[in-house]
């Protein structure tokens, strides 16, 4: 009867499930080097944590304005999280379709950028931002950390 613990040297019970294909023997090679991005630097894929902390002031920022919104405009302060996700939706669209970037992104220095290297613009920018929205398709990463909504709409995040 087997006590659950991997004999020394032999397979784990998770196999590569849990610590990836790379610990299978597996190269993938570096985030953004299968689109033709350098590894490092200007224009390198952007990592999971700045991206994070973007979104987060993105969101922290989204929350003041809904706040002050309602406050003037005597809207129901029980709808807060709704308000501030249709900032948070706006400001993510526009700033993304006419800056490539939003405020949080810009202070974490990383900006949006189409693979084919020519500006997000309106309607690829509402793509990505409705399916950001949604949350699940930003969720799921492929191995050059693009999100569903990244992929839907032909752009990476990328380091300024």
């Amino acid at each position: 009867m087997s006590s659950g613990k991997a004999k020394a040297g032999g397979p784990r019970w998770t196999q590569t499930w849990l610590t990836g294909a790379r610990s299978a023997g597996a190269d993938l090679g570096d985030p953004g080097e299968r689109l033709g991005l350098p590894a490092s630097g200007s224009g390198a894929v952007a990592s999971y944590g700045r991206r994070l902390v973007g979104l987060f002031v993105d969101w922290g920022l989204s929350l003041l304005v809904a706040s002050l919104l309602a406050r003037s405009l005597g809207w129901d302060p029980s709808q807060r999280s709704m308000w501030t996700l249709v900032v948070f939706a706006i400001q993510a669209w526009l700033l993304t379709a006419l800056l490539g970037t939003t405020i949080g992104k810009r202070l974490c220095g990383i900006h949006v950028a189409r693979l084919d290297g020519k500006p997000v613009g309106l309607g690829w920018s509402l793509v990505r931002t409705l399916l950001l929205v949604l949350v699940v398709p930003a969720l799921i990463w492929d191995r050059d950390y693009r999100g569903l909504h990244d992929r839907a709409a032909n752009t990476v995040v990328v380091n300024i």
